[in-house]
């Protein structure tokens, strides 16, 4: 495995000339801790699988990882803010999810009427279906996921 720096940009369009899976690649994003960045997130991610031409089943892990880690950090944190870093190596994608808020457990269940029927409480369990690892730190300064996915 060969891991490099670089203090160049990153683009996330593939080129022809885009090598494989060969270099580490570490990008990261903050947004507002809001339901809108929940798909604006899961297409950074989506747009860096793209990029290093990663095969489906990535894309699709990748996805549900993104959707469920920021979708808890908007919920239950009460940060203003998440962000989102993910980095690519020879073996293992790795995405890490922070806030800086303290996680709020929902005192009822949700009562909209679309969600009647739906399963919540799931989200973590999903994170685990699709990652080889996960690692959850909570603290004062908020908290920390951390999914790795088997390349």
């Amino acid at each position: 495995m060969r891991n490099s720096t670089s203090s160049r940009p990153v683009a996330l369009a593939p080129g022809p000339d885009v090598p494989v899976r060969t270099s580490r690649l570490t990008a990261s994003v903050t947004l507002p801790a809001v339901p809108e960045s929940v798909p604006r997130l899961r297409g950074t991610a989506r747009a860096l699988v793209r990029s290093r031409r990663l095969p489906a089943d990535v894309a699709e892990a990748l996805s549900v990882i993104v959707t469920e880690l920021v979708t808890n950090a908007v919920l239950h944190s009460g940060s203003a803010d998440v962000s989102v870093l993910f980095e690519v190596c020879e073996s293992a994608l790795t995405v890490r999810v922070r806030d800086w808020g303290r996680w709020r457990e929902r005192t009822a269940p949700r009562r909209e009427p679309a969600d009647v029927d739906a399963a919540f409480g799931r989200g973590l369990d999903l994170v685990d279906a699709f990652a080889v690892d996960t690692t959850v730190v909570r603290s004062p300064d908020g908290t920390l996921v951390e999914a790795v996915i088997a390349l």
